[in-house]
């Protein structure tokens, strides 16, 4: 049996009008067949997926020596020294994380919360610090 053929008898009927209600705007009725997201926050798990972080890189026994050096010399210093160093920033949220350079003058080394502490009061802890130069 055709589908067609079957409603042949009722198409040519007048659709039925509620006589208490007033008919939904056509735009709300678009609206509750509007797409949901069934899987809400997927996108921004696979975005987080996707995003790159990298290893934690090793510092050698000559350059963790010029640190130290350096961290010396600033500790020591008269007055403000700038600097040039490397560092390493752990992410948040998944293993890894990003290097990062930073240049300016250093305020403070404080070696109780082992942390050199810039001019512009970014604080860099000692223990991510891969590369340090006395400008």
């Amino acid at each position: 049996m055709n589908t067609m053929n079957a409603y042949t008898d009722i198409l040519p009927l007048p659709r039925r009008q509620s006589r208490t209600r007033t008919p939904m705007p056509i735009s709300e009725r678009a609206a509750q067949f509007a797409p949901f997201a069934a899987l809400s926050g997927y996108d921004e798990h696979l975005a987080e997926q996707a995003r790159l972080t990298d290893r934690r890189p090793a510092v050698c026994d000559e350059d963790a020596l010029l640190i130290n050096d350096n961290l010396s010399l600033l500790l020591h210093a008269p007055e403000r020294l700038c600097v040039h160093l490397s560092y390493y920033i752990p992410d948040a949220r998944k293993p890894g994380g990003a290097v990062r350079d930073k240049e300016g003058e250093v305020r403070r080394v404080d070696t109780v919360a082992r942390t050199l502490i810039f001019s512009d009061k970014t604080v860099i802890p000692l223990d991510d610090i891969l590369s340090l130069a006395i400008l």
